[in-house]
């Protein structure tokens, strides 16, 4: 079966395109937190639909060990460069983030924040992230975060080398 054809509407997003693999492993800090290493898989396609797929799937990078995971949508306002970021993560945490895609850059910052009633505590209140494809070609992301106890602080910072297109 052929491939769909992307819908236009997606267009300057689709550097984001592809399988990419965390090269080298992402770094995670946060005030509350050890420092610590982990390797990630992303996924990010699309099905002819003015909407991007994505999946991230992190790992420990000794026992390989599953850790965070998420997946959602990214869609595009028709005609303008502002972007919205739907997310469901394994933490009970459902998000929008929204920001604009500025050439091979996107800002996104959360809208909205959900969370399951036995979500653990400290609650995270918001979040901002951006991904950016560097002059490597490797697509970078940093997350920053402030939750009910800590202000907005870099969290997370992830270089990925692309695998499949």
């Amino acid at each position: 079966m052929e491939p769909p054809t992307m819908n236009p509407v997606v267009e300057p997003l689709s550097w984001m395109l592809g399988t990419w693999l965390s090269d080298p492993p992402g770094a995670g800090t946060f005030p509350t937190l050890q420092p610590f290493q982990y390797l990630e898989e992303v996924y990010i396609s699309h099905v002819g639909q003015p909407v991007l797929n994505f999946s991230f799937n992190a790992f420990h990078p000794d026992t390989r060990k599953p850790m965070h995971r998420e997946c959602g949508f990214i869609r595009l306002k028709p005609d303008t460069n502002k972007v919205a970021f739907v997310s469901a993560q394994n933490t009970g945490i459902v998000e929008v983030e929204e920001g604009e895609v500025n050439g091979q850059e996107l800002c996104i910052t959360s809208h909205s924040i959900a969370r399951i009633s036995f979500a653990k505590e400290p609650h995270v209140e918001q979040i901002t992230r951006k991904f950016r494809l560097n002059s490597e070609g490797k697509l970078e992301q940093t997350v920053s975060m402030a939750t009910t106890t800590q202000p907005m602080t870099q969290h997370l910072h992830i270089t990925y080398k692309k695998v499949t297109p």
